[in-house]
């Protein structure tokens, strides 16, 4: 089976506050060398057709939410058929954020899913458990993480679905994983994978690391075998990014 090609992105989440301040952030991510990790950019949604139109060739633009159908009587949702209309390939749902704040549940988000994909689109699917859980061990840690997993195993297309891990203690903390705590719940993630989908699936389906990844902490997680990638979020808001992109790419 081919190696998983690396795949990183950057969650600007509800920034920035200026369209103004939007074309450096762009450049940030058009520095970055495509020739061996995808690479896509989470905009704020009023931002992405300006950055779709900005964005280099090759670099994926991902909102970072959509609706659980398609257009019509949804005040403040977005449908896959705009972002078809726009050329946009892939979104982005299940960030912790969403889950919390606007208590978005593991059924809604399989919802997304699977209107997603029967739509034709992409999408990176995010995971994570909170602090009380990691502290309790492994097992906690999974049981959550197989939880917001399990409703959506059958739809877990390798070429259409990339799993975003997310400990959410680690999300804009400044905390991070560390390396041994990322790879192991990776592997644990691809082995629920392969016994509850299948092997294949759980050799080829890319999964991210998301929580403070930074240019500083990326060589040591890139070296994981079963990380392919990051969700960044605050480094991708800075010139660090490529130098993340860099990292996996060289891993």
């Amino acid at each position: 089976m081919a190696a998983r090609k690396p795949i990183v992105g950057g969650n600007w989440k509800c920034n920035p506050d200026s369209m103004a301040k939007l074309d450096d952030l762009v450049k940030n991510i058009n520095e970055c060398d495509l020739s061996k990790c995808d690479v896509y950019v989470c905009p704020s949604p009023l931002h992405v057709t300006y950055v779709k139109s900005k964005a280099a060739a090759g670099v994926l633009v991902c909102p970072q939410n959509c609706n659980f159908k398609g257009c019509g009587a949804f005040t403040g949702e977005m449908a896959v058929e705009q972002m078809k209309d726009l050329g946009i390939e892939w979104v982005l749902i299940g960030h912790s954020e969403r889950r919390e704040y606007f208590a978005e549940s593991d059924e809604l988000l399989a919802q997304k899913l699977k209107y997603i994909l029967e739509a034709g689109l992409k999408c990176v699917f995010c995971i994570g458990e909170k602090l009380p859980e990691r502290e309790k061990g492994l097992e906690a840690t999974m049981a959550v993480c197989i939880q917001q997993m399990e409703q959506i195993k059958t739809l877990l297309d390798p070429t259409k679905v990339v799993i975003a891990y997310e400990p959410v203690w680690a999300i804009g903390t400044g905390v991070t994983a560390t390396a041994e705590q990322a790879q192991e719940t990776h592997a644990a993630i691809r082995k629920w994978i392969s016994t509850n989908v299948s092997p294949d699936c759980a050799a080829a389906i890319r999964i991210q690391y998301g929580g403070s990844a930074n240019a500083k902490n990326a060589p040591e997680l890139s070296a994981c075998p079963d990380i392919d990638g990051f969700l960044v979020g605050g480094a991708s808001l800075k010139p660090e990014f490529k130098d993340i992109v860099a990292a996996i790419s060289a891993a």
